[in-house]
């Protein structure tokens, strides 16, 4: 009965996607597909935004993967160039990468770890593994058709964008190297944070160690600590989020409310794209997706609306080795030497010879000859491996499809539950019945807090307290993980171990731990592994918390109300500091202070600027770019735990610490540098945000809102700064796929959207800036998520793709 039903719906579909097609459908739009081959029916609506319609999985897949190289066909390119292990072949082996798929600071180590992910097999063994610890038949169809549909468009279209247009690099894909996209996005916090680590490690007299690591291991310290700390700290990184879910009793009309606000890179492979994707009958849903993923990342469908952050859980664990005195490629385990296994690795350079390198796996993964900047050496009697158990994970497809199949919150926790397959993700959900849901539902190593009492080397000792990274001893078979009753895998802990609260007023994520989902019900208990407690929060945290708290105690929520937080672009970090600073300047003797650069510097005007700014980083705002120079430049020279006179208070966690220490001598220091900075630019004191933090599209210059990490900004944006090119001149990351979703007790939720760089990178497209107006007017697109919704469309056209 229900395939009859599907048979009708899409019969339904098909005609009146026929009767809405307009007279300038382009050709090929038109033509039906061959037999047997693979089809699918995209509905674009304003903006360039595409609704897929497809009768079964594989031609969904096929509908993706045509509409995906239709916007992003250079970025998808350049991304299967790393996953084949040929950037040094095209673009040079000292050239560096995007960090898209991860961390490799040069093409050559890039190569050299994902051409060793190939020669191993990695990905076809991940493929092999029967659901649920391996990837359904569902997804894998979605793969197939999504490769299909990439090649098909190849095949059919001559690629314009400057970027690639006629580059032998733009080659066919198959279904593997989905796979293999997929298997780099769930090591980004592991595998892929260490690659030039993985690659460069080699036994002692093999390879001079690299010069340029200035931490070294060994017993640890506070160096460690800190090249540690650098490594996972949210001030460096190009990935973060808010998300913000509130219950029905804080709403107007007693239903779920969903803001979700990731902050991803602005190009490269890291970008989302959105979509709708349907299977009459079967599946509807609609939101953001990672390029290259076969299914909605964030998103939305009838019921449910759901958000990721990347959470604070280190994915990651190293084991220290205790090497054979004959052999230093041996380790011993109980005393039983176990030799490591050699992998030969060989990539094509451009204009020079082969490049072959030897890596070397233990039964915990690859040694490592660093991890960030903190050198981990290669002796004759110890080495280190990076244990990631994301590296046996390639299920998170199927976590996401299952989000975009749920009827609410309680199949948003049945998927995490089946499927545990979000590497480094939290979620947060709100349904249509009025239920909101947190969740630190991540793979990570089972490293309780007993475990690393027993078995910590000396470097895990100082390490793991203050950043949950564990080092531990693995010449000892008692010093292994484990395994959990309900976890997929070994060594990972199960569903029943991660944080989770649900059906609270708000529940909130700002890349801070699961400890103050909602600050009147800290979430404790969890090992360190997962991320501190009762310590102090980021400003974007405090600010969001102080934000969301009060939404919530004011009630009668709507969509405004979303649109209104994610644009308000409050600085919290100015709502602190900003009458100190100004009060601080005026008392400075004469209205001098003295630079970096010893010279005595006239800050007068500053005091006045700062004092009359609004406290926001609105593209109007007079005095937040002065601001924004001079927070920089002080929370780069003063630890955070001396930069205020009131110390953090954990009975207080949102409230403290408060009260800058302006007595300290780098503040006077950092506010001259700040006037002697922007007067050497001729950029006036009071210049508005937006005349000097833009984007060009096209020639024209679009001013772009937000701010920086430090200052604590729920907006957040990270410019690229150029004094000569008129100040931020380009935004690095921030935010990315915005939606604010509601429901409305029918089948047609009510949303507003946003793709903050909008849908195409190729410059020739008319979705190259569109949205990324909006997003600076602060605006948001209604969505059109039913079907008379997306037919009355002012701006309808329809394309028949296929084989």
């Amino acid at each position: 009965m229900r395939n009859r039903r599907r048979t009708f719906a899409l019969a339904g579909v098909a005609l009146l996607i026929s009767a809405a097609a307009p007279p300038d459908t382009p050709a090929g739009a038109r033509h039906h597909p061959s037999a047997g081959g693979l089809s699918a029916v995209i509905r674009y609506t304003e903006y360039g935004i595409p609704h897929i319609v497809a009768k079964d999985y594989p031609n969904l897949g096929f509908g993706e993967g045509w509409a995906q190289a239709a916007d992003q066909v250079c970025t998808l390119a350049d991304g299967f160039v790393t996953l084949r292990g040929e950037r040094s072949r095209y673009f040079g082996a000292d050239a560096a990468p995007d960090q898209s798929l991860s961390s490799a600071a040069t093409n050559l180590s890039s190569d050299l770890y994902f051409a060793g992910v190939r020669r191993a097999g990695t990905v076809e063994k991940l493929l092999r593994q029967p659901a649920p610890a391996g990837p359904s038949r569902t997804v894998k169809d979605l793969m197939r058709g999504w490769a299909a549909g990439y090649n098909a468009w190849l095949s059919r279209h001559r690629t314009e964008d400057p970027a690639c247009a006629g580059k032998p690099w733009v080659r066919p894909v198959s279904s593997l190297d989905v796979a293999r996209r997929a298997f780099a996005l769930a090591v980004l916090g592991g595998q892929g944070r260490v690659v030039d680590g993985i690659t460069a490690a080699a036994p002692p007299g093999t390879r001079p160690v690299s010069g340029d690591r200035s931490v070294r291991g060994g017993d640890g310290g506070k160096d460690a600590v800190d090249a540690v700390r650098r490594l996972f700290s949210q001030d460096g990184s190009d990935m973060g989020s808010n998300a913000v879910a509130f219950k029905g009793s804080t709403t107007a009309n007693g239903r779920g409310l969903l803001l979700g606000n990731p902050h991803y890179p602005w190009s490269g492979g890291r970008r989302f794209w959105q979509s709708q994707v349907t299977i009459p009958g079967e599946l509807n849903a609609s939101g953001g997706s990672l390029l290259g993923s076969v299914t909605v990342s964030i998103g939305h469908n009838a019921e449910v609306a759901w958000s990721h952050t990347v959470a604070t859980g280190v994915t990651l664990n190293l084991h220290q080795l205790t090497l054979d005195p004959s052999d230093p490629t041996s380790y011993l385990v109980d005393g039983v030497p176990h030799k490591m296994t050699r992998r030969l690795v060989t990539v094509p350079v451009k204009d020079g010879p082969d490049v072959s390198r030897v890596q070397w796996w233990t039964r915990y993964g690859p040694v490592v000859s660093s991890l960030g900047q903190l050198q981990l050496p290669w002796t004759g009697g110890t080495a280190f491996a990076v244990n990631d158990p994301n590296a046996v994970n390639l299920r998170a497809a199927d976590t996401a499809l299952r989000f975009s199949k749920a009827t609410g919150v309680d199949g948003i926790a049945r998927s995490l539950r089946d499927t545990q397959g979000l590497p480094w993700t939290n979620t947060i959900a709100a349904d249509a019945a009025g239920h909101s849901y947190y969740s630190q539902s991540q793979v990570l190593p089972r490293i309780t807090d007993d475990l690393d009492r027993r078995c910590s080397t000396a470097l895990g000792r100082t390490t793991y307290p203050s950043t949950g990274l564990a080092v531990l001893d693995g010449s000892r078979s008692e010093c292994a993980l484990g395994r959990d009753p309900d976890a997929l895998q070994p060594g990972v802990f199960g569903p029943s171990a991660m944080p989770t609260l649900k059906d609270v007023p708000y529940v909130e994520n700002s890349n801070d731990s699961a400890w103050l989902t909602n600050a009147d019900r800290p979430l404790t208990g969890y090992p360190r592994v997962f991320g501190t407690t009762a310590t102090p929060r980021s400003q974007r945290t405090r600010g969001a918390l102080q934000d969301v708290s009060a939404m919530a105690a004011r009630g009668g929520l709507t969509l405004d109300d979303l649109q209104r937080q994610q644009f308000a672009n409050r600085a919290p970090a100015g709502d602190l500091a900003a009458a100190d600073t100004a009060r601080a300047c005026r008392d400075l003797p004469e209205g001098t202070a003295t630079s970096s650069e010893g010279r005595a510097v006239d800050v007068s005007a500053a005091c006045r600027v700062i004092g009359s700014w609004d406290r926001t980083m609105r593209t109007g705002s007079k005095g937040a770019l002065l601001f924004d120079r001079f927070w920089r430049g002080l929370t780069a020279k003063v630890p955070a735990a001396e930069l205020w006179r009131a110390p953090f208070d954990p009975s207080d966690p949102v409230g403290t610490p408060h009260t800058l220490d302006t007595a300290a001598p780098e503040f006077a220091t950092a506010l001259a540098d700040a006037v002697s900075e922007l007067r050497a630019a001729r950029i006036p004191l009071d210049a508005p945000l937006g005349a000097h933090q833009f984007v060009v599209r096209g020639g024209k210059r679009i001013p772009i809102a937000g701010g920086t990490e430090g200052l604590g900004i729920w907006n957040k944006t990270e410019g690229r700064w150029d004094a000569a090119a008129g100040g931020y001149h380009e935004v690095t990351t921030g935010s990315s796929y915005l939606q604010a979703v509601g429901f409305n007790g029918g089948r047609c939720p009510d949303a507003r959207v946003l793709l903050t760089y909008s849908q195409s990178s190729d410059p020739g497209s008319p979705h190259y800036r569109d949205q990324t107006e909006l997003y600076s007017a602060g605006r948001m697109v209604r969505a059109r998520f039913c079907e008379r919704d997306i037919l009355a469309s002012p701006e309808l056209r329809v394309v028949r793709a296929h084989q």
